[in-house]
């Protein structure tokens, strides 16, 4: 393991933090404290700040040679479902919103030489540029390599050159584990021994619970709570539900949850990245719950967001970490999954049925979200807390064993 007295050395925290992600914003936060009296720089495929949303201020990977003044690096992945991202998609998440369309558009160019395509976008011929290997970015003097807690749920799915770059940059790093059985039966197929830690979400009471908490004194959150004393429903879905007659099968779950368990209903975005939430479609939605007390929150940042979920009656969404953070606080949680069981969807399940206990439930379609919410709400208050603090001690202990 890097051996981190030398002051020479310095951590990088690497991920897909440079873009608005609630799961990959927490992520950074999460490590780096408990990476106690640690020198560290957080780093993603661009630079960006996302400062003003709870995030940090990231710099593009192949920049640090510069920003680290000859240090030697050890870079840390700090999380995500980054074993499955391949250099198209990270394109398309990171692009300003006057350019999605245009880097949609160059699919075809990627597709014939992805290598070159992903040297053009990044500075590096990765297919998975979310996975650093040693020669990723030749001018960065990188030391030692770990990731930490990752998911590739769907990697099985990915095309065989995808997958045989993933498998070979892990077989080349110093630490690799895994946050769910999926993945972990998938690498052990490659002839990869990666021991299971839960993401680093399930932390973030433990570890942010007295600033979250404040969070909700004021601010959005505050009016939240005024507006709906006895309860809401924390609710999320990105803009693959916003087909017509799928806004209408959730308007008709909602409305039988509203009026059954008489809360309110509010929804928020766990990420405003190119491919995630749509305020226009939650828009739609208001218009169909007929008189159903309904209000979108607008905040976008991190700890907004976490006092949001911290204090819901129940939260649904198609969000893994709105799902983490749920369990983490003891919340009442299942995930709103599209009715074709798309491959982004994997990972919520994957996640569910390596930690939760079996009578949590897992995920639904939108058919079923009343009655799942309805069966969240009688979950056991003793078991979610009990499963909360198990997860954090374990989280703590498998770190600390790590030598990260």
């Amino acid at each position: 393991m890097p051996d981190h007295s030398n002051r020479r050395t310095r951590t990088v925290l690497f991920g897909a933090f440079d873009r608005h992600n609630f799961g990959d914003l927490l992520f950074p936060h999460i490590v780096e404290r408990m990476l106690t009296r640690r020198r560290v720089l957080h780093a993603g495929l661009v630079t960006r700040d996302l400062r003003a949303w709870g995030g940090h201020a990231v710099c593009a990977f192949g920049d640090l040679a510069a920003r680290s003044h000859q240090e030697q690096l050890n870079v840390i992945h700090a999380g995500g479902e980054l074993l499955t991202c391949n250099a198209w998609e990270a394109a398309v998440m990171l692009a300003p919103p006057e350019q999605v369309h245009a880097v949609i558009a160059e699919e075809d160019q990627w597709r014939r030489d992805p290598l070159a395509w992903a040297r053009t976008k990044f500075g590096t011929a990765s297919r998975a540029p979310y996975v650093i290997s040693a020669d990723s970015f030749p001018q960065v003097r990188v030391q030692d390599i770990a990731l930490h807690a990752v998911g590739g749920a769907g990697l099985d799915q990915r095309e065989p050159a995808f997958r045989n770059e993933v498998i070979d940059k892990i077989r080349h790093a110093s630490h690799i584990s895994v946050r769910d059985r999926q993945t972990q039966a998938q690498l052990r197929a490659a002839g990869i021994d990666a021991p299971l830690v839960p993401d680093s979400a399930v932390m973030v009471a433990e570890l942010f619970g007295d600033e979250i908490r404040a969070r909700a004194a004021h601010g959005e959150v505050q009016s939240v709570l005024h507006a709906f004393p006895r309860g809401y429903v924390a609710l999320q879905f990105d803009a693959t539900f916003g087909y017509d007659a799928t806004l209408d099968a959730l308007a008709h779950q909602i409305r039988r949850t509203a009026k059954t368990e008489g809360l309110g209903i509010v929804m928020f975005r766990a990420g405003a990245a190119p491919w995630h939430d749509d305020l226009d479609v939650y828009r739609r939605l208001d218009t169909l719950l007929y008189g159903i007390p309904f209000h979108l929150f607008l905040s976008l940042n991190l700890w907004d967001i976490c006092a949001l979920i911290a204090h819901a009656r129940v939260y649904c969404g198609g969000s893994l970490h709105g799902r983490i953070v749920a369990m983490a606080f003891a919340r009442p949680r299942v995930n709103l999954v599209p009715m074709n069981g798309a491959q982004h969807t994997l990972k919520q399940a994957a996640f569910a049925a390596t930690w939760e206990p079996q009578h949590i439930a897992a995920t639904t379609d939108v058919d079923g979200v009343a009655d799942a919410i309805g069966a969240a709400l009688q979950t056991d208050a003793t078991l979610m807390r009990d499963t909360a603090a198990g997860l954090a001690c374990r989280y703590r202990d498998a770190f600390e064993e790590s030598g990260l």
